[in-house]
């Protein structure tokens, strides 16, 4: 690894050995990072904060755990301040509130199949669950009576799929003229028959403002589980790209699955428009060159499914295997470096030597896009690779900090500015 990276995970180790201060990380380090002792309330210390854990956040930042919710992923806040967090294991939603010492958790929907991704249109809350996205309005804390926006979407239990869906999970973005936009990932790595199946898969969906069926808006999309709604109105996606890639260089190890996996494809935040074509599984993102899209040799060896040159770059990308999952946008809520941009979760890899890192994302928000990878939080992988955390999703409160959900420690942490 880098460095930079070496010293600030080897800091990290020696404070976990029960050093109470730990050396900060050297000047040179990019993302000018600081180790915090993550806070922790009575009551919440269970494993994995049974020990002390640090995070690496910048200068002057706090860290605490909130709350503890077992596999939290997405969240949204409500009109009321409270934070919603899907729980698809559970088929819930929790609401969370501020309280002392910790948050205040009760369930405000229940019974629900895998809801995942979760938005806000004024007072209507919409829900992405594994087969529907269903809208309910909200106020007072509570919710109406189900609104099904759109019925009969794939997952596990279609009768076609006999129970294969690696990527049932969908998210939800409702667009500034009221469009509803929706993703439906793949079913496998490399599933093709999935680009011509109805509906379509490994797409991104739009239902029209004034209502009506789902109409496909973008494809090619594997798994777009980050989508989220751009300070100019632009609807972007943060994508899962494919894994056990061949090798496209001439040469030897041409058509074979070497190391060239370990950092190929790059997962792809991209801005979509109507039609916007992202490849899948017949073009990849590359990065050995100029922002471009390379052949899949194993789908597209002669080009003849899909013309990856015609293809317009992504407009950003995250390192090979990363898994970024939720996206946000802010637009004035923390202060610079940080002012304008999105924050993704980025889960971390489960198929890479050595494994890329969990951690929160920042891209900066210039002239109408994203500017390149930063990160904001870090600090949840060991020097020897083990982990004790993984964000999934990262939202601003109305307080000014940040809140991370995290599946595999099971819990929602604050991360605040100085003075927040």
């Amino acid at each position: 690894m880098p460095g930079w990276r070496a010293s600030v995970a080897a800091a990290l180790l020696t404070a976990a050995c029960g050093h109470p201060t730990p050396p900060a990380p050297p000047a040179s380090a990019p993302t000018g990072l600081a180790p915090v002792v993550v806070t922790v309330p009575t009551g919440l210390d269970a494993a994995p904060f049974d020990t002390p854990r640090r995070v690496l956040v910048p200068p002057g930042w706090t860290a605490s755990v909130w709350a503890r919710v077992p596999k939290a992923r997405l969240a949204t806040w409500t009109p009321d301040g409270a934070l919603l967090v899907s729980v698809p294991a559970t088929g819930q939603i929790l609401r969370l509130t501020s309280a002392q010492p910790h948050a205040q958790s009760s369930v405000l929907l229940d019974g629900l199949d895998q809801p995942h991704g979760l938005a806000f249109d004024d007072g209507t809350l919409f829900v992405a669950e594994s087969d529907e996205v269903a809208a309910f309005d909200y106020g007072g804390g509570r919710v109406g009576a189900r609104r099904v926006v759109a019925g009969g979407l794939p997952d596990a239990r279609s009768p076609e799929l006999g129970g294969a869906y690696a990527h049932a999970l969908k998210s939800v973005a409702i667009g500034r003229d009221g469009a509803v936009y929706f993703s439906i990932g793949s079913t496998g790595n490399i599933t093709a028959d999935d680009r011509t199946a109805d509906p379509p898969r490994a797409t991104i969906m739009r239902i029209p403002p004034s209502g009506g069926p789902p109409a496909v808006f973008a494809t090619g999309v594997r798994n777009g589980t980050g989508l989220a709604i751009a300070p100019d109105g632009s609807v972007w996606t943060a994508v899962n790209n494919r894994d056990q890639i061949a090798d496209p260089r001439p040469g030897p190890s041409y058509g074979k699955v070497t190391g060239y996996v370990n950092d190929h494809p790059p997962e792809s935040v991209a801005r979509l428009t109507q039609g916007r074509e992202l490849g899948w599984p017949y073009c990849n993102p590359d990065i050995d060159g100029p922002p471009a899209f390379v052949r899949d040799v194993q789908t597209n060896a002669d080009g003849s499914h899909l013309d990856c040159a015609r293809l317009p770059p992504v407009e950003q990308t995250l390192g090979a295997h990363s898994a970024p999952l939720g996206l946000s946008f802010i637009d004035g809520q923390l202060p610079e470096p940080f002012v304008s941009g999105a924050l993704v979760g980025v889960h971390g890899s489960w198929n890479r030597t050595p494994p890329r890192a969990p951690e929160v994302s920042f891209f900066g928000w210039h002239d109408g896009t994203l500017g390149p990878q930063q990160t904001l939080v870090g600090g949840f992988q060991e020097v020897d690779g083990t982990r004790w955390g993984r964000p999934v999703a990262a939202v601003v409160g109305p307080d000014g900090a940040v809140y991370v959900t995290d599946d595999y420690a099971g819990a929602v942490y604050r991360v605040a500015p100085p003075g927040r």
